[in-house]
């Protein structure tokens, strides 16, 4: 489980593609500090798995399902990545409980700044508008956010200039995909509603 409080900006240094996999050497000082073999790193909001450690790199295997589902299959040697470890759960929860399982993929349509802040409306996937509503959680990138707006087609959500700075949505534009990941608890109601039915 994670919070969707991103720890630290990381940086992919090696990719090798597979036929239906990818292998990705991720920089993050901070989040091997305390890694393992086998230990658990969100990158982006995907939950990987560390299967190697080398100073201050790390090395996970992604599956075919997960470059599907996710915007990591486009990463390249020099991409920003947004890094968190695993919450230990005697740890407060600062943002939302997240799996780091990702639902769909996004487009940021357009970034409107403000004074301080900025307003970046993300297009929805169909099949993840239900569980989308107006100061509800959601996860952009591993980042948890609340939704300004719930539209049927895309969302609104504030970036305050923590966020701008300190993640990867503070340099995404127009046209750029992102990970989504809903609230997990709406889609349990869903489906025991949905079983009583």
């Amino acid at each position: 489980m994670f919070t969707g409080i991103v720890e630290e900006l990381g940086e992919i240094i090696g990719k090798t593609d597979g036929p239906e996999s990818a292998v990705l050497e991720i920089r993050g000082p901070l989040v091997v500090s305390d890694a393992a073999h086998g230990s658990s790193i969100a990158v982006n909001g995907v939950c990987l798995t560390v299967v190697d450690l080398k100073d201050d790199v790390f090395t996970a295997d992604v599956m075919r399902e997960t470059l599907e589902r996710s915007s990591l299959g486009a990463l390249e040697p020099g991409s920003r990545v947004n890094l968190e470890r695993p919450v230990r759960l005697q740890d407060r929860l600062g943002g939302h409980l997240v799996q780091g399982h990702v639902d769909g993929v996004g487009v940021i349509v357009e970034r409107v700044p403000s004074e301080k802040w900025e307003i970046v409306r993300v297009s929805l996937p169909d099949t993840l508008s239900r569980y989308v509503v107006e100061k509800g959680s959601i996860t952009v990138d591993g980042v948890s956010l609340t939704v300004v707006e719930a539209a049927p087609d895309s969302f609104t959500i504030s970036l305050i200039p923590t966020t701008l700075e300190l993640t990867t949505l503070g340099r995404k534009g127009p046209g750029d995909p992102v990970n989504l990941e809903v609230d997990v608890v709406a889609k349990y109601v869903e489906r025991m509603i949905g079983a009583r039915q």
